[in-house]
């Protein structure tokens, strides 16, 4: 056997280590039944925040529709929420990710983050087709005209209040493709959901699980839902004939502990992402805020509540299985970490109107 009889082509090809059929059938590549030519070479650029990366993952569905025999590649910062089975390289940001993308030829580049060093990364990428946003006379620009609308309404909220478009016609827009409700992917470890689902149903005795997810992050705190408000939705919930679970990360551990002293509802704790996507997957119905969430569920495919105040409405997608409620009196803060009011707005988003929303959901 001779380097020219290499099939370096195959999806199976794994650089200077021997491939899977060889290990474990034994055969090379001048003998090898399990060659797969790669067609098309896609290269994903999504760094951004969890939730983020996860409601970009459609891009993919569509990809492996249009191209089943593509090879997709993912840079990003979040490789934990990516599913290793859908994907075939998911690289973490780092010196030699990015030293490795630049030195190699894609048919596809995509780039769908802001970021000064995403856009660079795209300019210095070799691809045949370029799309997202791009780095031109040392700024952020657009790498096709697809993309201007999406730069434009990040760029002044005047215009990002007017949209009418949601995240994915956006992102698929920009991709010239066309957004036809592919779903969301998430690295999901079945097992482990099928023991949470188990334990949970066990504890509910038949009555509908509502997920509460508490929590949503750092940055626009003005998303939260006042505490006492929580409490009370609780006790709605557990009046109602409902089994609620309140759900959160590390940094809601301490309030989550005492609404479950409150109220008596069930708190499991604080878990690995991997975990919580599992326990998020017992949940009939789920309840939050604009958060990392609001991506989970709607990748679970869940009935969702989601609470919005800051952001505009129309950005979000949740292929019929959800509804948005927003405070009665409306907000002041669009896009704002600090609420201009003595009192924030989320006081007015009722238990009472999420309670009624949820039981709405029920009878779907």
């Amino acid at each position: 056997m001779n380097l020219k009889d290499i099939k370096y082509d195959c999806r199976h090809f794994d650089g200077a280590i021997p491939c899977v059929p060889n290990k474990k059938h034994g055969v090379d590549c001048l003998n090898c039944k399990y060659y797969d030519k790669i067609g098309k070479k896609i290269l994903i650029i999504k760094l951004g925040a969890m939730g983020d990366v996860i409601r970009t993952t459609p891009l993919v569905v569509k990809y492996r529709e249009l191209y089943p025999d593509c090879h997709i590649t993912w840079l990003t910062l979040s490789p934990e929420v990516l599913p290793k089975d859908k994907i075939d390289k998911i690289l973490k940001w780092n010196e030699s990710s990015i030293f490795i993308i630049q030195n190699k030829k894609y048919d596809i580049a995509i780039n769908l983050d802001k970021e000064d060093e995403a856009c660079i990364l795209l300019q210095k990428v070799e691809a045949k087709e370029k799309y997202g946003f791009i780095w031109k006379d040392n700024h952020i620009d657009a790498a096709t005209q697809a993309a201007e609308h999406k730069l434009i309404t990040g760029f002044f909220d005047h215009y990002s209040q007017k949209n009418k478009k949601h995240y994915l016609d956006e992102i698929f827009e920009i991709c010239h493709l066309q957004f036809n409700d592919e779903p969301y992917l998430l690295n999901y470890n079945k097992n482990l959901a099928e023991q949470w689902q188990a334990k949970i149903k066990e504890k509910s005795k038949g009555k509908t699980i509502v997920g509460l997810n508490t929590g949503v992050g750092n940055r626009w705190a003005t998303r939260l839902l006042p505490e006492e408000h929580w409490i009370s939705l609780i006790n709605l919930l557990l009046k109602n004939d409902f089994y609620p679970i309140i759900l959160g990360g590390p940094q809601e551990n301490e309030k989550n502990s005492r609404f479950a002293d409150k109220t008596g509802a069930y708190y499991p704790g604080t878990f690995s992402l991997e975990e919580f996507f599992a326990i998020s997957s017992a949940c009939e119905i789920i309840v939050t805020q604009v958060s990392m969430m609001m991506h989970i569920a709607t990748a679970l495919q869940k009935k969702m509540v989601l609470m919005n105040n800051i952001f505009n409405k129309h950005e979000f997608y949740l292929y019929n299985r959800g509804v948005i409620v927003e405070p009665e009196s409306g907000c002041d803060c669009f896009y704002g970490n600090k609420c201009k009011r003595e009192t924030s707005c989320m006081y007015d988003v009722k238990p009472e109107t999420l309670l009624k929303e949820i039981l709405k959901l029920k009878k779907i």
